[in-house]
């Protein structure tokens, strides 16, 4: 099932024209505050009526401006999670779960399902408590889980995370992963992180000063040099996809790329998983000779496709295998190793510089 979005609303001193589409698996809006990611989903729920503009989920129209359609949120089917839960703190977790229940007045089978959606959780143990007493991504969770109970055909969350501490953020990210792989709906997810972006997006839409400037796969757009000045010079990386080879004696995870081998921190997940991760370009060391003597341990075949001139040096975009890597070097080391588009070189990583933060399960 696919969201298509096509809106335009003027506020005062911003214009918001936006159009995109958003398949089954998450999608980000990403971008800087003020660049219109909130009132984007705000229309999408229907608590914001766009001047102009048509948003559909598969064959259902919940808005088209030129038929002068526009239904009202409870009629949407949409589940929402704000930044802070919204639980009812006099209610139990288990009443909170079953609230989407009461309100749509969707009763059927609910016992089977809220037993699936509290196992995809991990909120069994917490069903008695109340709000109170659960820690905030243990509340992250239980909002979740009301929402899906709520039968959506399609979940919308704004920075479900920006209020979490990174303890708090590192307990969850894996459970919303599961609900990306798992849930079979568009989700769309507003985030200003390139951590968050780079971890649990299928699909990525960047919004700048209300208008679309890229959007597509999280690996083609995150790889994309053009969005190097949206993303910040630290934040500039590419997404790799990586099957996990074997544990190593020494506490090492040894993962399998097309280019090659990669070794990383352990990674506490069984041979044969798929992940992801994060490469961040200034961790990317260019070599153009064959290396002897060095400590990095991953030294990866790969060939220049282009070099993109940046504020913080040059970006070069590497083809390695069927994947992309990005690294950011000097102008000065870009001349003097003759860097040029085709060139056969090798890329250059430390095991120490993919931190387990960076990494998190691969939807596919």
């Amino acid at each position: 099932m696919m969201l298509s979005v096509r809106l335009r609303h003027e506020f005062k001193g911003f214009v918001l024209d936006a159009a995109f589409e958003a398949p089954a698996g998450l999608t980000v809006l990403f971008g800087p505050s003020g660049s219109g990611k909130t009132t984007v989903v705000n229309a999408v729920a229907g608590l914001l009526r766009p001047q102009s503009g048509r948003i559909a989920v598969g064959n259902d129209v919940l808005t088209d401006s030129a038929q002068g359609l526009w239904l009202p949120p409870h009629r949407r089917g949409v589940g929402y999670v704000f930044q802070d839960s919204r639980l009812f703190p006099h209610l139990s977790v288990r009443q909170n779960l079953l609230f989407g229940h009461w309100f749509t007045g969707r009763g059927g089978g609910r016992a089977a399902h809220l037993d699936d959606v509290v196992d995809l959780l991990g909120i069994g143990h917490l069903l008695r408590r109340r709000p109170a007493a659960l820690s905030g991504g243990e509340r992250q969770r239980v909002a979740l889980g009301r929402a899906l109970l709520s039968h959506p055909r399609l979940l919308l969350m704004d920075e479900p995370l920006a209020a979490l501490d990174q303890a708090r953020k590192d307990e969850i990210l894996p459970y919303l992963e599961r609900l990306r792989d798992q849930a079979g709906l568009p989700i769309l997810y507003v985030s200003h992180a390139a951590a968050e972006v780079a971890r649990l997006a299928t699909h990525v839409v960047m919004l700048t000063d209300g208008i679309v400037a890229v959007a597509g796969s999280v690996s083609r757009v995150l790889s994309d040099p053009a969005v190097a000045p949206l993303l910040g010079q630290d934040q500039t990386g590419a997404v790799l996809t990586a099957r996990i080879a074997a544990q190593e004696p020494d506490g090492l995870t040894r993962l399998a790329i097309p280019a090659g081998t990669l070794f990383v921190p352990y990674v506490a997940a069984p041979p044969g998983t798929l992940l992801r991760l994060r490469i961040l370009a200034q961790d990317v060391m260019i070599a153009t000779e064959e290396l002897h003597g060095i400590s990095a341990l991953n030294v990866i075949p790969a060939r220049v496709r282009d070099l993109t001139d940046t504020a913080g040096g040059v970006l070069v975009r590497l083809d390695a295998g069927n994947q992309t890597i990005l690294s950011r070097v000097t102008a000065r080391s870009a001349t003097a190793l003759k860097l040029a588009p085709g060139m056969p070189v090798q890329a250059v990583l430390k095991a120490v510089s993919v931190a387990p933060g960076t990494i998190g399960v691969s939807g596919g």
